[in-house]
């Protein structure tokens, strides 16, 4: 794949299934070149990538979050498929983040649950520390 040069209005975004997607990867795929817009399309194995206009591509994340809209997540990627920096098979090896990826995965079910199910939640303010208890804190770690 060459590789072109970017234009600033134009993104790439992963489109990532959760552990409970209704839908595999292969479908997302099918279901991404039916919408029939202007995007370069990736498989992958955690479901897709998409480059393109940014207006474009933020339409493709909409329409397709609504197959599935607790399972099927998204996030900015720096750098459009096929990008040499990034690439696995000109690097020869998982490229950089995949292993952030595969930590953020484990967590996925989770919000999937929180997104199925909200519950309202009220977090108390901590109180600021006084000034004088603080230096009686750092005397006590000194000793």
């Amino acid at each position: 794949m060459s590789q072109e040069k970017s234009n600033d209005s134009e993104v790439t975004r992963m489109i990532i299934l959760g552990p409970n997607a209704e839908v595999n990867q292969a479908e997302l795929v099918q279901k991404l070149h039916m919408l029939e817009l202007p995007l370069t399309i990736k498989s992958t194995c955690y479901g897709a990538i998409i480059h393109g206009d940014e207006d474009t591509v933020m339409d493709a994340v909409n329409k397709i979050r609504k197959l599935d809209p607790y399972n099927i997540f998204t996030k900015d990627r720096g750098f459009p498929p096929g990008d040499p920096r990034r690439c696995r098979a000109k690097r020869g090896a998982a490229r950089e983040g995949f292993h952030q990826l595969e930590k953020e995965y484990e967590l996925l079910d989770c919000l999937r649950e929180a997104l199925e199910n909200p519950k309202e939640v009220h977090v108390k303010k901590p109180k600021k520390i006084e000034p004088d208890s603080l230096k009686k804190i750092i005397a006590e770690c000194e000793k």
